[in-house]
């Protein structure tokens, strides 16, 4: 029977590990998804009705408790996904990543307070032989880690503290995407107190592995919480991405660890693949921003406003235009490059946009979309609404593929995007944009920015690119004004 459990294991691991293979190309990733779906059921079935279960005198309860965990969490999961808008999609991402990382910890503070108890067990004379000093030494563990062992209890150690940072930051991220939490204020000192808080914490971590005692389990965990929201409410909206990526990459880690403290090979398995899944993402994502992953946590990004709306030093101004003139423009352009951003996405404008994109296309007019790594409020965001509407990935480039192409194209059309396409982070060493990667919408002749007021983006950076002689404002919901260009379009 154990033979047949650890094949099921490895079967799920090859299925995790060819899902997602598959989801690295748009054409393949919903295979990838339902492949990655059929291991995950197996480890869990298998999981569910492994012998040892039945070895336990409490085994009916804890069926009992499965079943209901899972009809809670699978039901839950259920309606919301069928629920859940695109533009809400970044925050249930960032959720559920959360609770990957509260479950590994949850595991580690389970198997923590057994071997505590085990120890406090241990503490006291049993019978007349502990009474008499003639219990043997090796039945009493003296603290956690000869309860649990060094290497598990090491793991679970890591494990605890890496989930459950991963589990307060992933909340804290959630709040901000939602619109819950509007701060991305330092405290006095703030780098300092997370530098100590985190010392401390470790020093806790130290105490829980060589004593017995309840308190530094419950003070290490405190900590880790803590620690979890000071280093992700000052994380500004332009790094919102990588953060969530970064998160998805420790939670991975947090289930590995946990899964060979449970010596459950899927756990270890799975856990890896997407914690390194997800480490090689969060570098990626960094480099396109030319970042590093600390300064994501260090510097408070887009934590400032930097300039008023509608102005920048040096004078200027947005220059309005109507519907009606962009569409004419567009139809009789040579070749039109269109970048979304988060603004897309809120207006549900996808749709419109493909639609617009095939009446151009008709008209002789070559389209092509632009994507910025960082483009929305997750990994991919627009790849996925693009993909929704059903635009044919031959015509979404990555920054990379196009940059150079911005200099053959008549109009450029902006739709809720703004710090991808920043000129200040080119040229301005004052910018907190500066030396980040973006795509080049101002080296094209005409520039069209759909935009729903004057203000600046999500992290609170103002854009040059808006008052630039060759640029245009269409001030308006993305929808409204994606449709307004189609009737003009049509009317030709």
């Amino acid at each position: 029977m154990n033979i047949l459990i650890q094949a099921t294991y490895f079967l799920a691991a090859a299925l995790f590990i060819l899902g997602l293979k598959q989801m690295s190309s748009p054409v393949t990733a919903r295979r990838g998804i339902h492949w990655a779906g059929v291991g995950m059921m197996l480890a869990t079935l298998v999981t569910f009705l492994a012998p040892e279960l039945s070895d336990n005198p409490q085994a009916f309860t804890n069926y009992i408790l499965i079943i209901i965990a899972i009809a809670i969490g699978g039901g839950y999961a259920w309606v919301t996904g069928k629920k859940v808008a695109m533009t809400d999609m970044p925050q249930m991402i960032a959720m559920y990543n959360g609770m990957g990382g509260g479950a590994a910890a949850t595991i580690a503070a389970v198997e923590l307070l057994k071997a505590q108890g085990e120890v406090a067990a241990g503490a006291e004379p049993a019978g007349l032989l502990g009474a008499l000093g003639l219990q043997s030494p090796a039945l009493v563990p003296a603290n956690i880690s000869e309860a649990m062992g060094t290497d598990i209890t090491i793991l679970a150690i890591l494990g605890a503290m890496i989930g459950t940072i991963a589990f307060s930051g992933s909340i804290i991220a959630w709040a901000k995407l939602d619109g819950r939490l509007n701060t991305s204020k330092l405290l006095p000192k703030q780098q300092l107190i997370n530098l100590v808080l985190a010392l401390v914490m470790v020093g806790f971590g130290v105490a829980v592995f060589f004593t017995g005692d309840l308190m530094p389990i419950v003070v290490f965990f405190a900590l880790a919480l803590i620690l979890g929201v000071f280093i992700t409410v000052p994380v500004g909206g332009a790094d919102m991405p990588v953060i969530i990526s970064l998160f998805n990459a420790l939670t991975g880690l947090a289930v590995g660890f946990e899964g060979y403290v449970l010596g459950n090979a899927a756990m270890i398995i799975a856990g890896t693949v997407v914690g390194s899944a997800g480490t090689l993402l969060t570098h990626l994502m960094a480099k396109a921003m030319n970042r590093s992953v600390s300064s994501v946590f260090f510097s408070g990004f887009g934590t400032t406003q930097v300039a008023s709306a509608g102005a920048v030093e040096g004078g200027g101004s947005m220059k309005e235009i109507q519907g009606q003139d962009v569409g004419i423009m567009m139809a009789y352009a040579s070749q039109v490059v269109i970048i979304p951003g988060y603004g897309m996405a809120v207006a549900q404008a996808q749709h419109k946009v493909w639609e617009l994109t095939q009446l151009l296309t008709e008209k002789g007019v070559k389209v092509k979309f632009a994507i910025h790594p960082v483009a929305g409020r997750m990994p991919g965001h627009m790849n996925v609404l693009l993909a929704e509407a059903g635009v044919p990935y031959d015509l979404i480039y990555d920054m990379e593929d196009i940059n150079a192409d911005f200099q053959n194209t008549t109009v450029t059309l902006v739709i809720g995007a703004n710090d991808v396409v920043n000129p200040a982070a080119k040229n301005d060493p004052s910018s907190p944009l500066f030396g980040m990667p973006i795509l080049n919408a101002e080296q094209s002749d005409n520039v069209i920015v759909i935009k729903r007021g004057r203000g600046t983006g999500f992290s609170g950076v103002e854009n040059p690119l808006f008052l630039l002689d060759n640029t245009r404002m269409l001030f308006g919901d993305g929808q409204k004004a994606v449709n307004e260009l189609i009737q003009a379009v049509k009317e030709l």
